[in-house]
Parts: C-alpha cells; sequence; structure tokens
C-alpha cells in the first residue's frame, strides 16, 4: 500500500541537532495517517567528529561493526494545532483545534498551472483602462478544467464577457490601440446607439458572486503541456496610493476525484495610481412633461468633471470623449450646452460642466439599457468589454447597498410612504469615458478611462468617490490643506456627516414635492392693444403629471400668497379668472390638463408660477398633504400695441 524511505545510516554527534529527510510512497488513493517513525538507535566508540553524509560511512561501518550496539525505538508524532479562542469557554480553558498536516490525502496525479503576467503594469490613473494578458501554462501530464480568479477587488480586472475573448477588437480600435470596442460616428452631442446588455453576462446578477470571476479558456479545458493567452482589461482604483491586489486562481482536474479535486495558485500584484478626475452628478425633474420628440417623462443630468490631475504622472490634458448612462427605466437623449468644440477638453485643475438630457424609457425591461452621447467622431459601444465589465462591478456594491435599504423600508413603512418616497427615487447610472495625453520620452500617449456616478435620487449629488473622498478631491490640494490647518477651530468633522441610515416613517419635504410634476404653456410674449380694450386676457394651460404609481388626489389653489412687497406689487397687476379653486383626481403616472385664464391691465413682464399644488395619496387622510413647488418662474412679457 505504501513505500517507506530507509535511511541505513544517519549519524549524530554530541549535543548535535540534526534533520532528517524521509521520503513515503504511496502506491494507492485514500487517506494517509503518519503516526511516528521507528530507528535503530546505536552508540559508535572510537569514531570522529563525522556529517551523516560523509562517504566514508560505509568504511566506518565496516570497520567498527563488530563494537556496534542497537536497540529499536518508535518515536510518536503527536502535533499540536492552533489554540481555539472564538467562544467565551475557548477563552476561559486551553483548547487546541485539529492539525492535518500528519493526514495527508493520497490523490490521483493532479494538474499543475502556471500564470505569466505579460506586460503588467504598475503605475495607473485612477480609472484608467488598460489592456494586459495572462498565459495560463499547464506544466502537469493530465489535462484542468475549471479554472477560476477569486479576488476580494473584482472591479480592478476584468477577462471580459463570454463573448468578448472570441470576438475581434473592431478595427477603428486596433488602429487606435484602444482598450474599447468603438465605431465611427458623425453625429455628436446626441445618443448615437442605444444598447442594451444582461448583467449575467458581466458576472453581476441576483445572488452572484462578483469575487469569483470565470476564465474563458478555449473549450474550457487546457491539455498537457498547452498554454494560452488571454486578454484582461485593468482599472486603475479611484483612490489614489499604492493597492495591492490579490489574486487566488482555482482550478480543477478533469477526474473527479472523491477526496480532492482541486488546486490552487496564489499572486500578488502591485499597483500605484495617481489622480485623474473627479466627477460630481446632480439630476433635476425637468419642467416639461414631454420632451421635443413626444418620448415622454424627462430629466435634466448635471455633470461636474475636474481635473485634479498634478502632472506628476506627465498628463497634459484631458479630454472627455463620452457620456453614457446606464439604467432600466432612463436613457439620456442628448447634450444640451453643446459648442462648437468636439469635445470637452480640461488642463490642470480645470473644471467642465455638462448638461443632458434623459427620457424615460416607453417599456422598462429587466435588461439594462445603455446609451452613448458622443463628444467626438468616434463612439465607444458603452455595453462591451470592458466598459460594461467595470461598470457593473463598480455597481455591485451600491446594488448592495441600495437592496439593503430597500429591503429595510419595505419591513419599517406602509405602503403609503413607499409610494411617496418611490417618487424621489431614480435608477440613472452616468459613465464618463476620456483620454488623457500623457508626455513620456519626447513622446506623446493616449491613455483611456472612466469614472461611474450613480444617481438614485432626484435633487441629491452623486460622486466618483465616496462624498469625503469626493469632497477632498473637489477642493484640491491647497484648499484641502487650508482646511486642514483650519480643522480645529471650525471643526472639520462637521463637514463630513455620516449619511443617515435611520429608517423615516414619513417622507421628507423633497420626497413630498416630487409627488406631481406641474408646467405651464403659455406664450412667452403677447401683444394686446390697451387702448381698445382694457383687460388683456391670455389662455394658460396648466399641465399635471402623477408621478406615483398610486392615485392621488390634487388640489390647485389660485388665490395669490405672498409676503414679499414687491411680487405683491405685481401680482396686484394680474389675475386669474374664473373659480380660485379645483379638484381633481390623477391615476397613476395620469397626465392632466387644465385650462387657465390670466387677467392682466398693464404691460410688463409678470411670472404665472403662482397656483399652489396640493397633493396626496387619495386612499390616506390630509397627512401626507403638502404644497408641490414651482422649480423655475414661469415669465410672460405683455406688450402694447
Amino acid at each position: 500500500m505504501i513505500g517507506a524511505e530507509v535511511i541505513s545510516e544517519f549519524l549524530i554527534n554530541s549535543e548535535e541537532t540534526k534533520m532528517a529527510r524521509l521520503k513515503l510512497f504511496p502506491h494507492q488513493t485514500g487517506e494517509l495517517h503518519i503516526l511516528g517513525v521507528v530507528y535503530n538507535l546505536g552508540t559508535m566508540q572510537g569514531t570522529t567528529v563525522l556529517d551523516g553524509l560523509d562517504s566514508s560511512i560505509g568504511l566506518l561501518r565496516e570497520k567498527y561493526n563488530s563494537t556496534e550496539m542497537s536497540v529499536r525505538g518508535r518515536q510518536d508524532l503527536e502535533i499540536q494545532g492552533p489554540r481555539l479562542n472564538g467562544t467565551k469557554e475557548e477563552k476561559t480553558s486551553i483548547k487546541y483545534g485539529p492539525d492535518r498536516r500528519l493526514d495527508p490525502i493520497i490523490t490521483e496525479e493532479m494538474p499543475l498551472l502556471e500564470v505569466f503576467f505579460i506586460n503588467f503594469p504598475t503605475l495607473l490613473l485612477c480609472g484608467e483602462i488598460r489592456k494586459t494578458y495572462v498565459e495560463f501554462m499547464n506544466v502537469s501530464k493530465c489535462p484542468l478544467t475549471g479554472v477560476k480568479v477569486v479576488s476580494k477587488q473584482p472591479e480592478f480586472f476584468t477577462f471580459g464577457s463570454k463573448d468578448a475573448v472570441l470576438s475581434p477588437l473592431s478595427p477603428t480600435a486596433s488602429e487606435h490601440c484602444s482598450a474599447y470596442k468603438t465605431v465611427v460616428t458623425h453625429s455628436t452631442s446626441v445618443c448615437s446607439l442605444i444598447s442594451s446588455a444582461v448583467a449575467s453576462e458581466f458576472g453581476v446578477e441576483t445572488g452572484s458572486q462578483p469575487e469569483i470571476i470565470d476564465v474563458p479558456l478555449p473549450d474550457s479545458v487546457l491539455l498537457p503541456g498547452v498554454s494560452v493567452q488571454l486578454p484582461m482589461w485593468l482599472r486603475g482604483p479611484d483612490e489614489e496610493g499604492v493597492h495591492e491586489i490579490n489574486f487566488l486562481f482555482y482550478y480543477e482536474s478533469i477526474r473527479k476525484h472523491s477526496k480532492m479535486c482541486h488546486r490552487v495558485l496564489r499572486h500578488t500584484a502591485v499597483i500605484c495610481t495617481s489622480r485623474s478626475l473627479t466627477v460630481r452628478s446632480t439630476v433635476y425633474r425637468s419642467n416639461a412633461l414631454e420632451d421635443e420628440k413626444g418620448e415622454g417623462d424627462n430629466m435634466l443630468v448635471f455633470v461636474d468633471v475636474e481635473n485634479i490631475n498634478t502632472s506628476e504622472a506627465g498628463v497634459k490634458e484631458f479630454h472627455i470623449v463620452q457620456v453614457s448612462s446606464n439604467s432600466k427605466n432612463w436613457k439620456l437623449q442628448k447634450s444640451i450646452n453643446f459648442s462648437e468644440d468636439k469635445d470637452t477638453n480640461l488642463a490642470n485643475r480645470e473644471k467642465g460642466k455638462l448638461c443632458l438630457k434623459a427620457v424615460r424609457c416607453k417599456h422598462p425591461v429587466e435588461n439594462y439599457t445603455f446609451a452613448d452621447v458622443v463628444f467626438g467622431n468616434e463612439q465607444i459601444i458603452s455595453s462591451t468589454s470592458p466598459c460594461a465589465d467595470f461598470f457593473f462591478r463598480s455597481l455591485y456594491s451600491n446594488l448592495k447597498r441600495i437592496q439593503t435599504q430597500q429591503n429595510s423600508l419595505q419591513g419599517s413603512c406602509d405602503n403609503a410612504v413607499r409610494q411617496i418616497q418611490k417618487c424621489s427615487e431614480v435608477d440613472l447610472n452616468i459613465i464618463v469615458l476620456w483620454k488623457a495625453y500623457v508626455v513620456e520620452d519626447n513622446k506623446q500617449l493616449i491613455l483611456e478611462g472612466q469614472h461611474h456616478v450613480c444617481l438614485n435620487a432626484v435633487g441629491k449629488d452623486a460622486f466618483s468617490l465616496p462624498q469625503k473622498q469626493g469632497f477632498k478631491k473637489i477642493l484640491g490640494n491647497s484648499d484641502w490643506e487650508d482646511l486642514e490647518q483650519e480643522s480645529t477651530e471650525i471643526g472639520l468633522s462637521n463637514l463630513f456627516r455620516p449619511e443617515n441610515t435611520t429608517v423615516s416613517s414619513r417622507p421628507s419635504v423633497e420626497q413630498f414635492s416630487n409627488l406631481i410634476k406641474t408646467s405651464l404653456h403659455y406664450p412667452e410674449t403677447f401683444n394686446h392693444s390697451f387702448n381698445q380694450k382694457s383687460l388683456c386676457i391670455v389662455p394658460v394651460t396648466l399641465l399635471l403629471s402623477n408621478c406615483s404609481e398610486a392615485d392621488v388626489d390634487v388640489i390647485i389653489d389660485l388665490r395669490h400668497k405672498t409676503t414679499s412687497p414687491e411680487a405683491l406689487e405685481i401680482h396686484g397687476s394680474f389675475t386669474w379668472l374664473g373659480q380660485t379653486q379645483y379638484k381633481l383626481q390623477l391615476k397613476a403616472y395620469e397626465v392632466s390638463s387644465l385650462q387657465l385664464k390670466a387677467c392682466f391691465v398693464h404691460t410688463g413682464v409678470y411670472n404665472l408660477g403662482t397656483p399652489r399644488i396640493f397633493a396626496k395619496l387619495s386612499h390616506q387622510v390630509t397627512l401626507f398633504e403638502t404644497s408641490q413647488q414651482n422649480s423655475v418662474p414661469a415669465l410672460i412679457i405683455i406688450n402694447s400695441i
């Protein structure tokens, strides 16, 4: 069953410690328990100081064989495992856990994998995307399969989606050595392409473990003596500094053994990242109930991008080449503040502002919808690897946090509160894609990267970094150092209040105000002959949209209620004709219109945004009744002819 090595001669001098290496030769599979060693202990008279490995041992043994005496002995091997210190009982007593080092499992021949990283970088910009290659080599005599990578930093690297390895790069990407899949486009500032993707294709889905990544080997098997090179994309961590990325490669034998069927290989990579960009984004509901294309509800997305690079990496400037959206319910439509420049250039310490329009998808689906707004002549397909991979991986932790909050809300809030709170919730995610021009060894290099922002609520700022880090990035080095010097006087800790994790039983005022969306439609300029007719009557249409999934009772009060003397003077110049109060009920997501008449007696500029809108859920009492705020003034110019 098993063979053991026998050392015929092993000499130990007086007060000497020497290591003996024994070999075992199992002849069948199973569990092996090593209980001890046996030996013949003898003394030899008249010997000099000898090394047990000396070639003259055999001669000495023959010379003194007649005077040698030996005693057979046995040494039992009992090793002590680690002390247990988990429970109170274990802490108060002395207990040790098992130690299996002398209980090896004997299996059939197992495969052996070697991994080589080719052109692996050590310096990256925060958010930078770099393409490298990994070579997997089977140096054993049996095939292996089921190769996986386990890492606590899955957002740092990706092997692409299931089809990314088999599909070649696009011609434009190959020509410009781009890490992305790109196409040439002639349309700028508008959405060039709308595509969809399933999170499960990129290793992120409900109940999945993004920390475990499948390596897409051809045919899922690596034969003996065969090696394969696979592309791997890296993304620099969002925080600057030195990062250790731990890889654990797991692989199996194609033969399923009862005792042991896998092996692991560990590797640690060290990456140093430097500053690049910081992104802050906010979403607001648009006053227009429908856009010019009639695509329904729409929002305005404001994106602030700042170059916080310190020029340590030789970066000349950053170009914002594309902004993409990812959502199941929303999609970017176009850029509003588009200038003549095809893209936004940001030199050191410069900040760029973008305003984009987002519209609601007509038919929400389970897949994520990607929409790309391009600022140049080359479009990055954001729904493919590696752009979508890194987005989904960075989104995973945020999705877990949101899901935990929603579960707690559902358990502690009634349905009415959740209906109101959901009116302020959005699930729009923004991907800012950029290029950086770097001078290195008198050569200009083009680096690529992307930053992600997850917008979860209307009117709430979202950052590409956690809020504390984002605040520091936005201030910059000099401003931040000034604040740190004054921290003892102004209490810097007050600037970074932790997010309120408690669940409120009542919605906030902001959440109330998003229950109903209003819009006034009227001519911006109206001409009237006051000499012929003293009263000028202008037709005004008030549109109301229910933003909730429940029926809502609405009250429109046209009576002026102001406290400012200037406002009283203006409001005294015009009035609403007809009844002063209207009541109506809006079904879920229903849009209703109300025809009003404004009466003027003088020329001038007037603000028609005086109607007060009150709303509450139909099946609730007035507890949730609140005034709906107008976001911008509705100005009209009355001219005399």
